[in-house]
């Protein structure tokens, strides 16, 4: 290919034979076999195998578009074709060459024409008279440039030899799947008596052994990460006997919860073993995380080690100091360390010295100004809005720390065990008692004004609300209400009461100031973005007005709903929509069905797929590219199984060695060591492809 062509698809992270081989098509069209010219019809594409007759190039007034024109001639008759901006077409003349044209037919002046059709000579068609693979764009390269591409790798690469593999033959064996290069040729090239139907339900071999093998490599990166935490025994150790389990019982204001007891147990059990507790937190919101967290803090401090926790923001940071010094008291000296806090080199001698035990911050906590005598529990409040370089950043500040995040955002357990599967999981699934759901109405945009008047009483009544939209500013290409419009409504519908505005683009110390004016009752309504949709606590807000609900993601949703209703009083939210797709209103309804977030993230995946769902992916780990959640969980339960069995049978001196390569079959081909598919360095973060 042409060096702009390389650069497009360098441009699109195409940068190899191996890349392109493994840019799998998304469907597959049937166009195998041919129709007489006489049989088309309006509406429907097809394939048509004839001569080419009377093409004439047609001058346009537009110059950027030019039209050729012709027909495809055969024995049972002729149908005009018309192409646009393929001029060279007119080089076709010779009447005895055949060619195979695939494309739709429509109505025209004079009947029915072929519109814009793929030409190409008999026996040497690559986009008909065959299963086609339709593969996704790759930037400027559309599908069809990229089928013509994919078929000149295959007629130089022979896949089943030359493609190293990947899984151990036992495992192909034992689940009777093709070989990693058989299953990518029958992919890109799938045999004329293919089942069309199979391949675009991924139920092929080929697909299975993609699934699997994707699936199997990361399952093996996750485990190997987590074996080599409890391959060398760290030095820190906790007694966890009946006297500190008196002091954790004395902590906490009222009883805890089935739930919060049982992940106690299980952070106990992690911190009493020889290596680090690398534990990740679920509960849906109101669960309790928080005590827990103080908990498993006042083990690590009653133990002489001390603690961090650390919170996207600084006023989650503010809340999470206070609730921590209200439960542990005067224990422990406990230090706030911001970006804004004033004397935070006496707070950081403090850390360093020893005389703070539990340090509660934002990222202020990861600068390297910040040191710790013995850190010995880590501790991390919504997670997902941490960079992964960040959590072990912080983890670094001790020697190998025991690490505990957390996450109000429930995570499905197929994205679990892939985006978290060096993680162990507890989940916090029951709520405290008293805790009512929040009420959830879902209106058109039709009922706003009855919505209003309802908020204006509630607010009179003394009540406190937020109204969320999902743009800062209008958009000509978005049809949603901005923050703008929502503000001016709100104002005018609460005229004598005060009202703020909060969003991502206000300045951090303004944005903090509108939020803790809120939280002490100084603004009655808070009209903000989504940057209210994590941690803010204000157990007074019992209301909550969601414009253009439509524009919202089904877990984006939830969050935003759970930011009221956090009292005695119960809460209401109520989504006012406008024009709906098909899976917006699939969202809606589910969202109004359920406050459960377990149920809304096990749903919203299915609805989404896993995609970004959780924010900030694991550095390092590939994304999926054949495999799909949660519609292969029974790939992604072998996977985990058999990577367990294959890790089990490694020493320590392997784990400790493992750098994070790739994972290969000891019965790899040889002929594999000099193949083209084998890049000299694999780029940054492909670590863990195989």
């Amino acid at each position: 290919m042409g060096p702009a062509r390389a650069r497009d698809l360098a441009h699109a992270g195409l940068h190899t034979v191996r890349d392109l081989i493994f840019h799998l098509p998304l469907r597959y069209e049937d166009r195998r076999g041919t129709l007489p010219v006489a049989a088309a019809a309006a509406g429907v594409s097809a394939t048509f195998r004839g001569r080419l007759v009377g093409l004439r190039r047609i001058r346009t007034r537009r110059r950027s578009l030019s039209l050729v024109r012709g027909f495809v001639e055969d024995a049972s008759g002729r149908l005009p074709v018309v192409w646009f901006n393929r001029p060279y077409l007119t080089d076709r003349t010779d009447r005895s060459d055949q060619f195979v044209l695939h494309g739709p037919v429509r109505p025209a002046k004079s009947g029915l024409e072929l519109v814009n059709p793929s030409c190409e000579r008999a026996g040497e068609a690559v986009h008909g008279d065959r299963i086609a693979p339709v593969y996704p764009a790759a930037g400027k390269v559309g599908p069809a440039a990229l089928r013509r591409i994919l078929d000149g790798v295959l007629r130089q690469v022979d896949l089943p030899r030359e493609v190293p593999e990947t899984v151990p033959a036992e495992l192909l064996q034992r689940y009777d799947l093709p070989s990693l290069g058989e299953a990518l040729e029958a992919l890109h090239h799938p045999g004329a008596d293919a089942d069309v139907e199979a391949l675009n339900e991924r139920r092929t071999p080929a697909h299975q052994r993609l699934i699997y093998g994707e699936l199997l490599e990361l399952q093996v990166a996750l485990a190997l990460l987590r074996l080599r935490e409890e391959a060398e025994p760290r030095t820190r150790r906790y007694r966890t006997g009946p006297r500190l389990r008196k002091l954790l019982a004395e902590i906490p204001p009222f009883p805890l919860t089935g739930a919060q007891e049982r992940v106690m147990q299980e952070i106990l059990a992690d911190l009493a073993r020889p290596h680090p507790m690398l534990r990740l937190l679920q509960g849906d919101v109101g669960s309790g995380k928080t005590i827990v967290a103080a908990l498993a803090l006042a083990a690590a401090l009653e133990n002489g080690h001390q603690g961090a926790f650390m919170a996207p923001t600084e006023l989650l940071a503010e809340q999470h100091h206070a609730s921590l010094a209200r439960l542990l008291g005067d224990r422990w000296r406990t230090v706030l360390l911001t970006g804004s806090a004033a004397d935070a080199g006496r707070r950081r001698a403090e850390l360093a010295s020893g005389e703070a035990r539990l340090a509660v911050g934002t990222h202020a906590l990861i600068q390297q100004t910040v040191e710790f005598q013995d850190l010995g529990l880590v501790v991390i409040d919504e997670q997902h809005r941490f960079g992964v370089a960040q959590r072990e950043l912080l983890r670094r500040k001790g020697d190998r720390p025991d690490l505990l995040v957390m996450t109000a955002t429930p995570i499905p357990r197929s994205l679990a065990m892939t985006a978290y599967g060096d993680l162990a999981v507890s989940t916090l699934d029951e709520l405290p008692p008293g805790r009512t759901p929040v009420r959830t109405e879902v209106v058109p945009a039709r009922r706003r004004g009855e919505v209003y008047r309802r908020l204006r009483a509630a607010i009179e009544a003394g009540e406190r609300a937020y109204v969320v939209a999902p743009l800062i500013e209008e958009s000509g290409k978005i049809d949603a209400a901005s923050l703008a419009e929502v503000e001016a409504r709100v104002r005018e519908v609460l005229t004598g009461f005060p009202v703020g505005t909060v969003h991502g683009r206000l300045p951090f110390p303004e944005r903090e100031r509108a939020l803790r004016a809120f939280a002490a009752g100084e603004i009655r309504a808070l009209v903000a973005t989504t940057v209210i949709e994590v941690g803010l606590d204000v157990p007074s807000a019992t209301w909550m007005v969601i414009e253009s609900a439509e524009r919202f993601g089904l877990a984006q949703l939830h969050q935003l709903r759970g930011r009221v209703g956090r009292g005695a009083a119960p809460g209401l939210c109520v989504a006012i929509h406008g024009k709906l797709s098909d899976t917006a209103r699939r969202r809606l309804e589910i969202f109004a069905a359920t406050t459960d977030g377990f149920e809304i993230a096990e749903r919203d995946l299915g609805v989404r797929g896993p995609g970004d769902l959780l924010g900030t992916r694991q550095a390092g780990l590939p994304s999926l590219k054949a495999a799909r959640l949660p519609a292969d969980w029974g790939w992604l339960v072998r996977a985990r199984d058999d990577a367990r069995e294959m890790l089990g049978r490694l020493d320590a001196a392997a784990l400790t060695s493992w750098r994070g390569g790739p994972l290969r079959s000891a019965s790899a081909p040889s002929s594999a060591r000099s193949s083209p598919l084998r890049s000299p360095s694999p780029r940054s973060g492909e670590g863990a492809r195989g």
